[in-house]
């Protein structure tokens, strides 16, 4: 080896060896000075805000040749078009718009205008057009899909008497209109009642893009509908902290101690492993079961696993929404829509995967990807039966179960990926072979379903999961819960006042996860039906307007547990499962009369992490801007 090599080879050595030192110095100032993290996060904001500045100059360059006249251009062009007529052809028509799309987005900004304006063809013809933006704007360049929501709202305000002619629809009695006045002609009231009949509102769907009245309204909209006031509580953004505001659960009247504010029943549950084995609770809603008493899947079945239920009610709503697709060979879609029968080949490449995954589970003793997968499953049901309902028009089809608590809007119904989207959620790195391992159990069921489950998906899936979802305890809690062998940091925790190890399963809910923590809660969470549906009581007399909180963690100051003992088991219990620091009034009373070594550090290394959404966060600075002199608000 001559000497410049053994020069080269030793400065390289040189380097990776500082790389190395550098690195272990990094993790240790990262991990230990808190001044330190305060830096690294100062400059990631930075460099955040640069990347925004860039992306926004590129889009405002990649669209300044369009104008409002090409825009309108495209669309009488895209009007002039004869559209498919048979569901069929819709779909054929939908699937090579969306290709076509893909391929000329891809091609550079020339190319914008004609990709916007295929994708836009497909949202014409799509029977749920609300859900596809949602899809487009979370898959589509922004470029893009500016210029689709533009060509849609210039569709929304721009009149097409031939079109609505054709398909019997005024545009004067259309329903974003309102019903029309008492001096209004029986004509114009016919015509009010006929467009407003649910068969006529399924027609107004299906003209796509035109049935998209407001997209920013329907986003900003949601807290008007949701939760619904028959559940007496409303969510209204209020500042938690200076410069910080977020969503908060507040009661719409007075409620004296001990009063039922409101009750609701999960999503999705699922029954702690020990249990489900043992068959002593029904697996669906999670009831105990006296002997004899349990009814179970046949034995001679297609299923993998056979859980036990309490009754055939609860049998067929779990077959229904997730445990066919999950743990048997049936097929996805329901029997109403005709399917070929899967190969020999393919049903054992199914069954592979999801006994994989029941095994990873039971191995694992999480229930968050168990719950993540019963989302899932639950998801595709009610977009699947969405199929059904279109195929029955006037032959009255079948609304599906819908026992979760879902917003009350009429003409506008939120699905479940809107409950999902608005909920806080914690940064969680998944193990990748648990994302593959349930990604194989939905694509082996129905090639294309693995969409749903991508690692980033996946990933806000568990973390939403992890930050939201309850445990449920009978009687204050089971004591022969078997001890978690993963590290405290490590283990899983749920919403329960009586501690985690003390439940029989966990639950996820449209309006409680609204609910927040206090050491001192105004309310608590009860499951006196004997099942998964919760109950939540006022803890102390309240008043309208006052906000909803409950215990996380047990906050019982058990016998022989000093105040300052009490008050960190908690705040470490907070930090390890939702990281944050509780500033709740009666921690912030114990402070007064804590030294600094009594109160530790937590508050200092555990500032809340939680996060939202991009869309959340914007609906919230712009909720800020709207009703505070400061609107520069921290949502985070």
């Amino acid at each position: 080896m001559d000497n410049r090599s053994k020069i080269f080879l030793g400065v390289a050595a040189a380097l990776a060896g500082g790389l190395a030192v550098y690195a272990v110095y990094f993790d240790y100032k990262r991990r230990n000075d808190v001044e330190f993290r305060k830096k690294l996060k100062k400059e990631k904001k930075r460099v955040a805000k640069e990347v925004e500045q860039t992306k926004k100059h590129e889009l405002a360059e990649a669209t300044s040749g369009i104008t409002q006249a090409n825009l309108r251009e495209v669309l009488q062009q895209v009007k002039a078009e004869p559209e498919p007529r048979t569901p069929e052809e819709k779909e054929q028509y939908f699937m090579t718009q969306v290709s076509i799309g893909e391929q000329l987005a891809a091609q550079g900004p020339n190319f914008y205008l004609p990709a916007a304006t295929a994708f836009f063809r497909a949202l014409r013809v799509y029977p749920a057009p609300v859900e596809l933006i949602v899809i487009y704007e979370k898959t589509i360049i922004e470029p893009v899909f500016k210029l689709v929501m533009e060509l849609t709202q210039l569709d929304v305000s721009t009149p097409d008497s031939q079109h609505d002619n054709a398909t019997g629809v005024d545009e004067d009695t259309s329903p974003t209109r309102g019903p029309p006045s008492e001096g209004t002609s029986s004509h114009t009231s016919q015509e009010w009642d006929r467009v407003t009949d649910p068969g006529r509102r399924f027609l107004l769907l299906t003209r796509g893009s035109r049935r998209v009245r407001d997209v920013k309204y329907r986003i900003e909209a949601y807290y008007d509908h949701f939760p619904p006031k028959s559940t007496n509580v409303s969510v209204e953004i209020r500042e938690v902290s200076p410069g910080q505001k977020r969503p908060l659960l507040v009661v719409n009247k007075d409620f004296a101690a001990g009063e039922v504010i409101y009750k609701e029943f999960p999503v999705v549950a699922t029954l702690d492993s020990d249990l489900l084995e043992k068959g002593t609770y029904c697996a669906h809603c999670l009831r105990a079961i006296q002997p004899g008493m349990s009814l179970e899947t046949p034995k001679d079945s297609d299923s993998l696993i056979h859980p036990t239920y309490c009754s055939k009610a609860c049998m067929v709503a779990a077959q229904k929404q997730y445990h066919s697709l999950l743990f048997t060979l049936e097929s996805p879609l329901p029997a109403e829509i005709p399917s070929a029968p899967a190969a020999p080949e393919a049903n054992e490449a199914r069954r592979r995967a999801q006994a994989k995954f029941a095994e990873y589970v039971k191995k694992e003793q999480r229930l968050a990807p168990m719950l993540v997968a019963k989302f899932i499953a639950r998801q595709i049901a009610v977009e699947t039966q969405k199929l059904v309902e279109a195929s029955s028009i006037g032959k009255g089809g079948a609304t599906p179960e819908n026992d979760y608590t879902d917003s009350d809007a009429k003409l506008e119904k939120y699905v479940l990926a809107d409950h999902l989207e608005r909920l806080r959620y914690l940064e969680i790195v998944p193990n990748k072979d648990e994302t593959t391992i349930l990604a194989d159990v939905l694509s082996s069921a129905l090639p294309g379903l693995e969409e749903f489950i991508t690692e980033q998906k996946y990933s806000t899936f568990i973390g939403k999961i992890a930050y939201n979802a309850f445990g449920v305890c009978y009687g204050g809690g089971r004591d022969d819960r078997p001890a978690p062998s993963a590290r405290p940091e490590d283990v899983e925790k749920t919403r329960t006042p009586y501690g985690t190890q003390r439940q029989i399963g966990s639950a996820l809910y449209t309006v409680s996860s609204y609910l927040t923590h206090s050491c001192q809660p105004s309310a608590r969470p009860s499951f006196s039906s004997g099942t998964s549906e919760i109950s939540i009581i006022a803890n102390k007399d309240l008043k309208k307007g006052d906000v909803l909180t409950v215990a996380f963690v047990d906050v019982t100051q058990h016998p022989g547990e000093s105040v300052v003992e009490c008050r960190r088991r908690r705040r470490f219990e907070l930090a390890r499962g939702w990281r944050f620091a509780c500033t709740c009034e009666r921690c912030a009373e114990e402070a007064k009369s804590l030294s600094a070594e009594e109160k530790g550090s937590a508050s200092e290394v555990f500032k809340d992490e939680s996060r939202v959404e991009d869309s959340v966060k914007n609906y919230i600075t712009g909720a800020a801007a709207a009703t505070s002199a400061a609107p520069n608000m921290d949502v985070e």
